[in-house]
């Protein structure tokens, strides 16, 4: 099968995702108001893990999280992403590199 032509999202798609259930690598500090660099990553993160809800506040869902880093690099002065690496056995796993 050749991969080329082929969209990112088709890609993205073949990947595999475990989930580690009620044990997220990635957590979203409590907050009344988002900083500017936490609101961003509702559309600078590339899984679109992080989403606003009714209140205003940014929550992530790290289920299919490419742990890219994205959000580690955007909030790193605020603090307001925790994140650590998945424990071992959970996570992304490449098909594609």
């Amino acid at each position: 099968m050749s991969t080329q032509g082929t969209r990112i999202e088709e890609k993205l798609y073949q990947n595999r995702y475990v989930v580690d259930a009620g044990k997220p690598h990635i957590k979203v500090r409590d907050h009344d108001i988002p900083s500017p660099a936490l609101k961003s990553l509702v559309t600078a993160c590339p899984a679109s893990c992080y989403s606003l809800n009714e209140q205003g506040r940014v929550e992530i869902v790290a289920d299919g999280c490419m742990e890219c880093g994205t959000c580690r690099v955007v909030c790193a002065a605020t603090g307001e992403v925790e994140w650590n690496y998945p424990r071992g056995g959970y996570g992304v796993l490449f098909k594609f590199g």
